[in-house]
């Protein structure tokens, strides 16, 4: 990507993907983007899962009532996980993290999707973080804010349309 402003204008939610496996170097530069990521007090109260298993992919494609299911076709999930007890901000560090994430893929010509984890359900009720922290072993305090399904883009999203923006959101001084 030649500038940022051109990233954040292209970076666009991906949810289909080619059966391409992403690298190694690919993966290691996506979890350093996370692990760079900055975070209150500089606590890093993130951490992070990463799911290439198809099984376990596909597994955790169910977690949600909606909008989940395309990880089954994804090669890679970043489970983002926080720990409450290092940092009271502990979600916004997550968030900050997973946002590295997304954009580092978006850099390096993939697609990726945040999939919310926490304060959803899945199509019986149950709650999406007891799922997954179930099928991952995530131990007890730590929390799951979000999966990041990475792969090679299986479609072309056009870029943002600047026109759309809503600047009338935008206050100077006070509201």
């Amino acid at each position: 990507m030649e500038n940022f402003s051109e990233l954040i204008k292209t970076r666009r939610s991906m949810r289909q993907f080619t059966d391409e496996l992403l690298s190694g170097d690919e993966v290691k530069l996506l979890l350093r983007a996370g692990l760079m990521s900055p975070s209150s007090k500089g606590l890093h109260s993130y951490e992070f899962i990463v799911v290439e298993d198809k099984q376990m992919l596909s597994a955790l494609s169910a977690c949600k009532k909606v909008g989940s299911d395309f990880l089954a076709g994804a090669p890679l999930a970043i489970v983002v996980l926080a720990d409450p007890s290092i940092s009271d901000v502990w979600i916004e560090d997550a968030s900050v993290a997973a946002t590295h994430i997304l954009l580092q893929a978006e850099d390096l010509g993939l697609g990726a999707c945040w999939i919310q984890v926490r304060e959803r359900q899945d199509a019986e009720g149950r709650p999406t973080e007891e799922i997954v922290k179930s099928l991952l072993g995530i131990p007890d305090g730590m929390r799951a804010v979000c999966i990041v399904a990475v792969g090679h883009k299986g479609m072309e999203r056009k870029p943002q349309n600047e026109e759309r923006l809503k600047w009338e959101r935008v206050h100077i001084g006070q509201y």
